[in-house]
């Protein structure tokens, strides 16, 4: 097992991704380029960055969390569209939003704790 898979931010980024990727499947087929491509990718990238950032310096490690944070904010506006063209309920948007906004957080705490 490696070290990440054992922070609770990086199993609560996957467990995001995968209710985005749920939630995505009703999208219309027209989207999946699009819209739907477009939130996959930026809801994966959180774990793929906590996951690759982990293996290198304490330096580059905090670079990484700045990124899968960045890709966290990514997903408000993309929320936000989906919400507009009712591919979500304001509902789900709101919880949806909720959930990376927490992550977020998570994430900054960690690069927080990690002194250089």
């Amino acid at each position: 097992m490696f070290t990440f898979e054992n922070l609770t931010v990086y199993q609560d980024s996957l467990d995001l991704a995968d209710e985005i990727y749920k939630i995505t499947e009703s999208w219309p087929k027209s989207e999946l380029f699009g819209l739907t491509g477009q939130i996959r990718r930026a809801a994966v990238s959180v774990s793929l960055n906590i996951a690759e950032g982990s293996g290198r310096t304490k330096k580059d490690f905090r670079h990484f969390l700045d990124m899968a944070r960045t890709s966290c904010q990514e997903c408000v506006p993309l929320l936000e569209l989906a919400r507009r063209r009712n591919f979500i309920s304001e509902e789900i948007s709101v919880t949806l939003y909720e959930s990376f906004s927490k992550l977020a957080r998570q994430i900054s705490s960690l690069k927080r704790s990690i002194l250089l």
